[in-house]
């Protein structure tokens, strides 16, 4: 435990892919990222950093739709970027961090899931801030956040339909039964400013890493508005 943090904390990249199946994920299309993380001050217990993430999302599969009503069509890019400090407690046996940054997602936008004919198919923007507390040790992690939208919340999708970004905030704590094997349950409240969408939703995860640096993970989720959905992920 008496590693120094300028010795193991190093500049790092990966990619990173999610396919959401035929129920897909809630308001999450299937994708494909590449991601880094950018130590910028490197001492024997603190971390400050840049975390960044582009995504290239897919359409939806077949008529359902990641949203609801209408489908996510085309290839857009998406952006995640975050600045945080990481801090080790006393006797090194926990971590503890802060983090904040701003999220942008192009959408465009196909038919619907429900045989409703529309025209005029539009590609939308929507952006939003976040930030996040979080706790991790050997065995247990624990992440709070919250999610923010910023500018024009409500869009025009197509001539029958709107959508809009919702505000969430959530806990999430994992647990890790062997040093591969991690399993995570965690509670969610989103809300839309048009009064669609307010209500509680709770999600589960299992992951496995498969070799130094490679995890696979399954997703399930649940809430009143998106109702169940299920996926999948290679990190």
């Amino acid at each position: 435990m008496e590693v120094n943090l300028k010795d193991a904390v190093k500049f790092n990249y990966g990619f990173q892919g999610e396919l959401q199946g035929a129920l897909q994920g809630a308001g999450t299309p299937n994708e494909a990222g590449l991601g880094a993380f950018i130590p910028l001050k490197v001492s024997k217990n603190r971390v400050s950093y840049v975390d960044v993430l582009v995504n290239s999302s897919f359409n939806d599969y077949g008529s359902y739709s990641s949203i609801i009503n209408t489908t996510v069509s085309g290839t857009i890019f998406s952006t995640s970027t975050r600045l945080g400090h990481r801090w080790l407690d006393s006797n090194r046996s926990w971590m503890y961090g802060i983090n904040a940054g701003y999220d942008s997602r192009p959408m465009a936008t196909g038919p619907t899931d429900n045989g409703v004919a529309i025209t005029n198919s539009q590609t939308v923007f929507f952006q939003q801030v976040a930030a996040s507390l979080e706790a991790v040790s050997n065995t247990w992690n624990f992440n709070a956040y919250a999610l923010v939208p910023v500018s024009d919340v409500d869009k025009i999708l197509n001539s029958s339909y709107g959508g809009v970004s919702l505000y969430a905030y959530g806990l999430d704590a994992g647990y890790s039964i062997t040093p591969r094997l991690n399993v995570a349950l965690g509670s969610y409240y989103q809300l839309g400013d048009c009064g669609c969408v307010n209500d509680f939703g709770v999600r589960g995860r299992i992951a496995y890493s498969l070799t130094n640096g490679v995890s696979i993970g399954a997703n399930l989720s649940y809430d009143p508005s998106f109702e169940t959905r299920v996926g999948g992920d290679i990190k």
